[in-house]
């Protein structure tokens, strides 16, 4: 399996301190403009990077955080908006410009627990005695890649295993992969890619199949030790797999890997107490066209309202939109957030967390209205993780 989703670093400071001049020095490119003129940096600029040993990131210029414009204020809005979404965070700081802005941009980084490393431009007294120079960086920005190393927890860039602790060399494992409407033409889900290669690193056999060839595999050939299926078509499964086969499904593997595990499990049996006009708050990790058989959009708000008999009402958010008024919602539902980071996932969750609100997630949901919430969880909770 490839390695997780690549770390989000954000790189932060007044206008002109040389947030550009350092994202151009450590990619070796021109990605950012570089300008006397103040505000040069509009929208976050995002470029990926290799760094010895950490692997890929992606880096974000940012526009300055001191610009009081009408404009400037919404660039600023979207530079503080990127908060939510990195692993670590560098702050440019210049001409002995520390003051307000920089104090307030280090309780951000505090309140969202990121680590971050201080750029000194121009100034040569210390603004921290941590601090690096960024005049002496020249053509050679090893002293910040060697300072994001060291800040970088390696959760955020080691690679997790999907399967890990749940299965064991020469395993058997069935991958339920249905083919519908929903299905991307001529290739798999980002899940059902993941769960695949995994299982392979993790020397197991693994067998793809629909879902319609299910029964036929459990009547001619030897039980396997795991099947993984798409949460959409758990109840089907769920009759076929012998009680004796631990069951799961790619999102619930998703959530152990990426997702905040423990409160999904608090959370999802909120789903028998909503009541009539209570609101749902969908995350949705990525933007897609809406079908039919959408899953978050369409068949999980169907299957909720039939569960309770209640009016339920949903709202979605997707992608990294900011998230307003969740004390407005009964409950919130994440995707298995294939595409975003396990940080992502969390500053997501972790808002309604804050505000007591119960989460859970897609699969979570669909095996708890599907009656086989306790056996869908059952292989995770054995394995201890």
């Amino acid at each position: 399996m490839a390695k997780d989703l690549k770390p989000h670093i954000g790189i932060y400071g007044r206008t002109n301190s040389g947030k550009s001049t350092l994202i151009n020095q450590l990619t070796g490119q021109s990605i950012a403009i570089v300008s006397a003129q103040a505000g040069t940096t509009t929208d976050p600029v995002k470029k990926s990077i290799e760094i010895f040993g950490i692997g890929p990131v992606v880096l974000i210029d940012t526009a300055g955080i001191d610009d009081h414009s009408e404009l400037g204020m919404k660039r600023v809005e979207k530079t503080y908006q990127t908060l939510k979404e990195i692993d670590c965070a560098i702050l440019v700081v210049a001409d002995n410009h520390y003051g307000e802005p920089e104090i307030q941009l280090m309780e951000q980084f505090q309140e969202y627990a990121l680590p971050f490393v201080v750029v000194n431009n121009l100034f040569e007294g210390a603004v921290r005695s941590d601090a690096i120079n960024l005049n002496l960086l020249k053509d050679d920005p090893q002293p910040v890649v060697d300072a994001l190393k060291k800040a970088i927890p390696e959760s955020a860039y080691k690679r997790a295993s999907m399967l890990g602790g749940l299965v064991k060399p020469n395993d058997v494992i069935v991958l339920v992969t249905p083919i519908d409407d929903e299905a991307p033409e001529g290739r798999l889900i980002l899940p059902q890619v993941m769960a695949i290669r995994d299982a392979l690193d993790n020397d197991c056999i693994c067998v793809v199949l629909k879902e319609t060839n299910l029964q036929q595999y459990f009547d001619t050939m030897p039980w396997p030790n795991l099947v993984v299926t798409d949460s959409q078509v758990f109840a089907m499964v769920n009759k076929i797999v012998p009680e004796t086969v631990p069951l799961t499904s790619f999102s619930i593997l998703l959530a152990r890997l990426r997702g905040d595990f423990e409160n999904y499990l608090k959370g999802t049996p909120h789903l028998a107490q909503l009541k009539d006009g209570d609101k749902i708050l969908m995350l949705e990790s990525c933007t897609h066209e809406i079908s039919c058989g959408d899953i978050g959009r369409v068949k999980l708000p169907a299957l909720i309202r039939k569960f309770t008999g209640k009016n339920i009402q949903f709202d979605y958010v997707a992608g990294l939109a900011p998230i307003n008024n969740i004390h407005d919602y009964a409950m919130a539902i994440q995707c298995g957030g294939c595409v975003a980071t396990r940080k992502q996932l969390l500053n997501r969750t972790n808002l309604a967390v804050k505000a007591g609100i119960p989460i859970s997630n897609y699969g979570m949901a669909i095996a708890y209205m599907t009656g086989i919430f306790d056996r869908a969880v059952a292989v995770i909770a054995r394995s201890g993780a």
